[in-house]
């Protein structure tokens, strides 16, 4: 170890925010080069590299077969998908000496495609699977959380050729059993949930998602069911609609200063007969939205007055558009629209896009605003006094909302996406006509399916989800030593001791990381517990007396050994 590259810190970096990227940096494990762009230091590229070869074996297991693909690529594939303008300011754009557009690639359906598209033209070619595990770019703009959410990432992508929906089927359900596989034998806690299709496109979706708290994902499971889904995918359990015949009518009431939910709540309270909540209510957000090289276009989002709309649904109901709340200037420009006061009808008197939440059906009653400054309607249906443009699930989803798939609640939990798998259908080989001649010497359309696996972010995953106050705790199929022998004692028969117990180890196949340096005891303990090997050797006072402490780093069991069997007792530690 006196010859390792490596400074361990004593303090959290102060950019740091979640556990795992603190412990990396302080156990020396990676650096920061630039926001979101990281540095692999020895011992973080040892447990890299173990991850990257367990992926490895287990795509190879399935019949895929490793290529590796430029991560500098030309425009022109991507303008033939959309996905050169629908990536937007995510897409790191470079020209060359030439003036030509280049970019670094965030993903790579295009270039599989057209490679496969030059390589095979016929049905007894297929079914075929490839990936890649190579570096990828996406200019976050918020970069954060270390290896989390980086700009700079290494993923494995793979991406099936077949031809019909039923082999897609076949390569979708080996590959989510190999991520099932990878997983369970880095031993994480993870969930697998539907998921929104978004910029790749496609139809069916899941992600692999690791539970933890300082998840960016939000994820429900039911409390009855193995229902599970990110947030986004939930579909709302939409009400039987209602009849309107004998329903008041709408009536425009002055209100007052009543500019907020609360505020228009407490006056119907006040003003009305009956026990009115917020959920008597219908919000109206302004939005606009802009398809990938279009204009902007101000659209109204109704939700009952007890949700807010969360702005990831929202974006991913609209995906690939981009969406924004209107600012003043948009208000300033749209006088019809009256902050605090618009309704339904303002809004479509307007021509502006009126979209509900499934909730909103036809002869529900709502109390709403009435485009004028201190008026709201009430009593305003939908599907008579309104009828909306569409409907679009932006509304919040809680705990305790029932389960799409009619099975008990809803209850939520945060997660890391670790894994992603789609169907992409026949998107990327129609943009490319990507054909096969069939058995019977027609053309066929090739079906595809991709599937992504978060190499470099599988090492923050596991540091988030091992680690302890003491330090990281490495699983040991990926730990980057087997054994971390310290030496604690400074007489010369247990210095000599150690070197030759390490030799006895590295005889056996273990790897051993000997901390043979200068440095006093404590900080060598210290160290042991920050660096995260599964095993501990120490050999210290009890030397004198013929024996060694053994550690295991995960049970914080201790156990002493008798230097003749030491190395024997190291072993069946390793590999309990």
């Amino acid at each position: 170890m006196s010859d390792l590259f490596l400074r361990t810190l004593r303090d959290d970096p102060a950019d740091a925010e979640v556990p795992s990227h603190k412990l990396l940096v302080r156990a020396g494990y990676i650096r920061r080069s630039a926001p979101g762009v990281y540095s692999w230091l020895p011992l973080g590229l040892k447990v890299f590299r173990n991850v990257e070869n367990l992926v490895r074996r287990e795509m190879d297991g399935i019949g895929a077969q490793e290529i590796l693909l430029p991560a500098l690529l030309p425009r022109d594939p991507y303008e033939a998908t959309g996905r050169w303008t629908e990536y937007g300011p995510n897409l790191f754009r470079v020209k060359d000496r030439k003036g030509a557009d280049m970019l670094l690639g965030p993903t790579h359906e295009e270039i599989f495609t057209q490679l496969v598209k030059g390589e095979y033209s016929s049905y007894k070619d297929l079914p075929v699977v490839l990936y890649q595990i190579q570096t990828k770019y996406r200019d976050e703009e918020r970069p954060r959380a270390g290896l989390l959410r980086g700009r700079e990432f290494v993923m494995k992508d793979s991406y099936s050729f077949d031809l019909d929906d039923d082999a897609l089927q076949v390569s979708y359900d080996k590959h989510r059993v190999a991520y099932q596989r990878i997983f369970d034998r880095l031993g994480i806690d993870y969930v697998i949930v539907r998921a929104t299709a978004g910029a790749m496109g496609g139809s069916r979706s899941e992600e692999f998602l690791a539970v933890c708290d300082v998840g960016e994902d939000t994820f429900v499971r039911s409390t009855e069911s193995d229902y599970a889904a990110n947030v986004e995918a939930v579909s709302t359990t939409v009400p039987a609609a209602l009849p309107v015949d004998g329903l008041p009518d709408a009536v425009s009431h002055e209100t007052g200063d009543t500019p907020t939910i609360d505020t228009l709540v407490a006056w119907a309270n006040e003003t009305l007969d009956g026990d009115y909540t917020a959920a008597d209510t219908l919000k109206n957000v302004m939005v606009k939205i802009r398809k990938p090289g279009g204009e902007w276009e101000i659209t109204a989002i109704g939700v009952p007055g007890d949700r807010d709309v969360d702005f990831k649904r929202l974006e991913a109901s609209v995906e690939p558009s981009e969406v924004e709340l209107l600012g003043d200037a948009d208000f300033a420009a749209n006088p019809a629209l009256v902050k605090g006061y618009i309704g339904p009808k303002g809004v479509q008197a307007a021509e502006f896009t009126y979209l509900v939440d499934p909730r909103v059906v036809d002869g529900t009653s709502w109390i709403t605003g009435a485009d004028e400054k201190g008026r709201h309607y009430v009593n305003l249906v939908a599907g008579r006094d309104f009828v909306p443009d569409g409907v679009i699930e932006a509304a919040d989803v809680r705990d305790g909302d029932p389960s799409p798939d009619g099975a008990g609640v809803l209850e939520s939990a945060k997660g890391i996406e670790i894994g992603h798998i789609f169907q992409l259908g026949r998107k990327y080989a129609d943009a490319f006509e990507l054909d096969v001649l069939g058995e019977n010497g027609k053309p066929v359309r090739v079906t595809m399916g991709s599937y992504g696996l978060g190499v470099s972010r599988m090492v923050a995953v596991l540091a988030e989800q091992m680690h302890d106050e003491k330090g990281l705790r490495w699983p040991r199929e990926v730990a980057p030593f087997d054994v971390h022998l310290v030496i604690a004692n400074k007489d010369e028969a247990a210095i000599a001791g150690a070197h030759q117990l390490a030799e006895k180890l590295d005889a056996a196949g273990l790897q051993v990381l000997l901390d043979d340096r200068k440095a006093s005891p404590g900080v060598k303990f210290k160290d042991s517990e920050l660096l995260g090997m599964p095993v501990v050797v120490v050999v210290g006072r009890g030397w004198a007396n013929g024996t060694v402490e053994i550690r295991d780093r995960f049970t914080g069991d201790t156990a002493e050994a008798a230097i003749d069997s030491a190395r024997d007792a190291v072993t069946a530690a390793v590999r309990a």
